[in-house]
């Protein structure tokens, strides 16, 4: 179990959104992993997944589309993981 994922998940839930950058965008890798990389999903269904995870899962989704680890259509229907050949897409 990664770090950060001990450090800010509980019973696979998170309990506190991390303050650094870093471990934030940790955390929404791991949030992103939940989700088949060839697949369209809706807003309700990322919404879905995303509450199983936290209450707000609004700030989830955000956190998820400004780290570019999901994208959007342009009317914001529908979402796509972002993902590069070695997995979730990482810019570090």
């Amino acid at each position: 179990m990664s770090d950060v994922k001990k450090r800010f998940m509980k019973d696979h839930k998170i309990h506190t959104i991390p303050r650094k950058e870093k471990d934030k965008k940790a955390l929404m890798e791991i949030i992103a992993a939940e989700f088949e990389s060839e697949k369209n999903y809706s807003e309700k269904e990322i919404n879905a997944v995303l509450q199983s995870f936290y209450d707000d899962y609004v700030l989830l989704r955000r956190y998820l589309v400004d780290y570019s680890l999901l994208t959007r259509d342009n009317e914001g229907k529908e979402y796509k993981v972002s993902r590069n050949d070695e997995g979730i897409k990482n810019d570090e």
